[in-house]
């Protein structure tokens, strides 16, 4: 197997990884939930955890860094308690539907004011025009810092300015850049910044969070027991334990903190740099291959290992059947919960092949990329 589809998930991670996820099971008590040494050891290690996603992403400090089920529940979180009837929210069409869903909702239900900025077919976008779309009573930007279609990165320090300069929040989706790209929330500006653990981050599926600047606040959305504070009606109103009710998954975070210990040891800028190098392998060889067209990329301040591209006017899912089936390689094809992005690049009948590299992916491995689309565009263009 050949695996080239990290922007859903890492399947190949470190070996710490697992094995502080097998500890953690073997050996942890309930986070917060006892002063014996099984309690305490989770406890120790989910603020292990804590303190380097905090110094990994810039957030100002451990306690203001709360952990989530993913980055979809982290902008749910955010959305859901920033957004109010009478308010105005800006979002780009490169956003995933983690963002434009509870926006769609907010509006639907709560006549919360939406504004989409377009992209344009080369996925870049318009900065004086995003700027246009404030109006005196905008409460929040929300907004992806890559592409989950295309890989461009997008310029959020910009964005984040132009939303302060006008009196909103800005909250990044940073679900495609946390742990690939350098990313300091404090440089760009961000006043929330959600992450999921499972992509670049190495860790587990189901563990994921926001990283919140100081001077914010986000109502919780969930409250139940927080292992202190019991006789208190409501949940407690102290970061992270304001948004984090109910039992931690303590061993989902322990592999979590082992894969962002690994990204800081070998440097977020050489993981960052050596998957642009495959990338660019990739793209420079498939882009002469007669019926390969390949999709952004180019549009933003910076790029992520993704390669998105379609061959003839074949459906990606027939493409990516026969990657899978004849090659032994994994891709994601369709619509990639990116609906506005594939309107504005034109794939929305055929959908697009997204090729998504990481840092254990080789240039044997890309080799065998290239000659996969060759062989499979010489059979059906």
């Amino acid at each position: 197997m050949i695996y080239f589809d990290n922007a859903a998930t890492t399947m190949m991670k470190p070996p710490a990884v697992a094995q502080a996820v097998a500890r953690a099971i073997g050996e942890f008590g309930g986070v917060g939930r006892g002063v014996h040494a099984a309690s305490l050891d989770a406890g120790m290690q989910v603020f292990q955890a804590r303190t380097r996603i905090a110094q990994l992403l810039g957030a100002p400090s451990a306690k203001r860094v709360a952990f989530t089920l993913n980055v979809t529940e982290s902008l749910n979180l955010a959305v859901a308690g920033l957004l109010h009837e009478g308010d105005h929210a800006i979002t780009t069409a490169a956003s995933h539907n983690s963002v434009l869903r509870p926006l769609y909702r907010k509006q639907d239900e709560e006549g919360v004011g939406l504004d989409i900025l377009p992209v344009a077919p080369d996925a870049s976008i318009d900065y004086e025009a995003y700027e246009r779309l404030f109006r005196p009573n905008t409460r929040l930007v929300v907004a992806t810092h890559a592409s989950n279609l295309t890989g461009d990165v997008y310029d959020v320090a910009r964005m984040a300015a132009i939303a302060h300069d006008h009196g909103a929040l800005f909250v990044l989706d940073a679900a495609q850049t946390a742990g690939s790209v350098p990313t300091d929330m404090g440089a760009l500006g961000v006043d929330i910044l959600c992450f999921t653990g499972h992509k670049s981050l190495f860790g587990p599926q189901g563990t994921g969070g926001l990283c919140i600047a100081e001077g914010v606040d986000v109502p919780a959305l969930k409250e139940g027991g927080t292992g202190m504070h019991s006789y208190d009606r409501r949940q407690p109103d102290f970061y992270p334990e304001h948004l984090e009710a109910g039992t931690l998954n303590g061993h989902g975070i322990a592999g979590l903190s082992a894969g962002v210990a690994f990204i800081q040891e070998v440097g977020v800028e050489e993981i960052h740099r050596k998957t642009l190098v495959l990338a660019d392998r990739f793209e420079e060889a498939v882009a002469g291959i007669d019926g390969v067209a390949i999709y952004g990329g180019h549009g933003g301040v910076d790029r992520t290992g993704i390669v998105t591209l379609n061959i003839g006017d074949v459906d990606s899912g027939v493409v990516s059947d026969l990657l899978n089936s004849a090659y032994g390689i994994c891709t994601r094809a369709g619509a990639h919960c990116a609906p506005l992005m594939h309107q504005a690049l034109g794939t929305e009948a055929p959908g697009a092949v997204r090729f998504s590299f990481g840092y254990f992916n080789t240039e044997e491995e890309i080799d065998e990329g290239i000659r996969a689309v060759r062989e499979i565009a010489a059979d059906i263009v």
